[in-house]
């Protein structure tokens, strides 16, 4: 008489996830290529920040000032703020 074993349906998956693997001997790498690199990516963030904060300077010292928007640029609008804080 032959004996019969129940296996549960845990056990069959292990045993048959575990025979794929024995016959798979090709192994795939994932490569992932990098259309810019980070260096390019970190100053490419740096500009716009900076494109940013002048384009905000412009937008808040000639719309919402009274100013004209390529005054917010120049050295010699600060300089008179500075000026104004210091009491001179």
């Amino acid at each position: 008489m032959t004996e019969e074993v129940k296996i549960s349906g845990r056990q069959q998956r292990k045993i048959e996830k575990a025979q794929e693997t024995k016959t798979e001997t090709k192994k795939i790498n994932w490569v992932q290529i990098r259309m810019f690199p980070i260096w390019l990516r970190i100053l490419i963030v740096i500009a716009l920040l900076v494109g940013a904060a002048a384009a905000g300077l412009m937008v808040g010292y000639g719309v919402l000032g009274e100013g004209s928007s390529k005054d917010a640029l120049k050295w010699e609008t600060y300089q008179h703020i500075l000026d104004i804080k210091d009491g001179k």
